[in-house]
């Protein structure tokens, strides 16, 4: 049990407030004005560790930047480099600045809530929710910790942005063959992206090993991520390794293209022999795939769009979501779905046509043998 102690100063009377602390050791909390308001806090101190929802005040203190170090070190191990470097720089750029020198137990709700505005106002929603996801994974450890009882950056309304989906671009068959043609050299890069659905690094890390011709599947097991200017190469996205169904005519010409080559090699490799590199330019004349878009006359695109362009060419063959799921390598068929679903609308006209034919043969012979006793229209 606690107790209250008064004690004089220059101001008066003030009353001192004596705990035990969760690790059984001593505490104290000075400079209550009245003994009412020492007995108070007192009372409420106890219930909290009563109900286990009370912390050590003296393990508050840490600081931010002394869990976020350990914080971030702890992903630094779980997550891919790819996924990584985002999350590094959100910590480096914003949450530590801001938020280093905040011990946890000092952060209130209308901190982070006034931060959240300042964020909105210097960076895209993506950024913003990468960053609040940052410091609110950072307090909860302090949570496990037991270093403070809530986490200020979850729960209730803290302004956080919204997302909203960047339009797809997709190109029909005959866009896809003028743009191959515009692409030179890298004309069959263009057919696979177009036609599989392979992510950017999942194409660069292509062995040809990983071409089975016989069955005319992709084996897409690696890939090779550039961050920073250092291309990783591991797994695909989520870890899944996934076979590709890759049109007739589009194997051929990887056959006849690698047919001579050891396995090990790359389908699609750089200049030097190593993996191709993203040219990130707004310049046409420096990036291949912006040079061949313009000579296609086709609009501006991302080369993400050609994974897009898959999604739809596939849909118009009458591939079932599940197929374009394990085509894409996605989590889920809701995850398809959610991405693409404005390609799956005409499936709602569809289903009506389809029910239409299916049961007309059977109501037009029920209208047929059933006399028509009510009253013509406008009679």
């Amino acid at each position: 049990m606690g107790s209250v102690h008064s004690y004089e100063t220059g101001g008066g009377k003030r009353y001192q407030v004596r705990f035990r602390r969760p690790d059984r050791s001593q505490g104290a909390k000075r400079g209550f004005k009245t003994k009412r308001e020492a007995e108070s806090w007192l009372r409420e101190y106890e219930t909290r560790r009563a109900s286990g929802s009370q912390v050590d005040p003296s393990s508050g203190r840490v600081t931010v930047a002394v869990l976020g170090e350990r914080w971030l070190q702890a992903k630094r191990g779980i997550l891919k480099p790819s996924s990584f470097a985002p999350v590094e720089i959100a910590w480096r750029l914003r949450v530590k600045p801001r938020w280093g020198n905040w011990p946890v137990n000092e952060i209130r709700f209308t901190d982070v809530r006034a931060w959240v505005a300042e964020l909105r106002g210097e960076a895209g929603a993506t950024v913003v929710l990468r960053t609040i996801g940052v410091l609110a994974g950072i307090l909860d450890d302090a949570v496990q910790d037991e270093r403070i009882t809530r986490n200020p950056a979850r729960g209730g309304d803290i302004g956080k942005p919204r997302k909203t989906r960047s339009l797809h671009r997709y190109l029909s068959h005959e866009q896809v063959r003028e743009l191959a043609d515009a692409a030179g050299e890298k004309r069959l890069l263009v057919l696979v992206l177009a036609y599989t659905g392979m992510r950017w690094a999942e194409v660069t890390g292509l062995r040809i090993g990983d071409l089975d011709v016989g069955r005319g599947r992709i084996h897409v097991s690696q890939n090779a991520v550039e961050v920073a200017g250092v291309i990783h190469v591991g797994t695909p996205k989520s870890h899944i390794a996934r076979s590709i169904p890759v049109p007739a005519f589009i194997m051929r010409d990887l056959d006849r293209a690698t047919r001579s080559k050891p396995l090990t090699d790359l389908v699609f490799p750089g200049p030097d022999g190593s993996h191709m590199r993203r040219v990130r330019t707004s310049d046409a004349s420096k990036s291949w795939f912006k040079a061949a878009l313009k000579r296609a006359g086709l609009p501006p695109m991302t080369l993400h769009d050609l994974r897009h362009t898959a999604a739809s060419l596939a849909v118009q063959s009458g591939a079932h979501v599940k197929t374009i799921q394990r085509m894409l390598g996605h989590a889920s068929a809701a995850m398809t779905l959610d991405v693409y679903a404005d390609l799956f609308d005409g499936d709602l006209d569809n289903v009506a046509h389809a029910l239409d034919a299916a049961a007309r043969p059977h109501h037009d012979m029920a209208h047929v043998n059933t006399p028509d006793s009510s009253p013509g229209r406008g009679l």
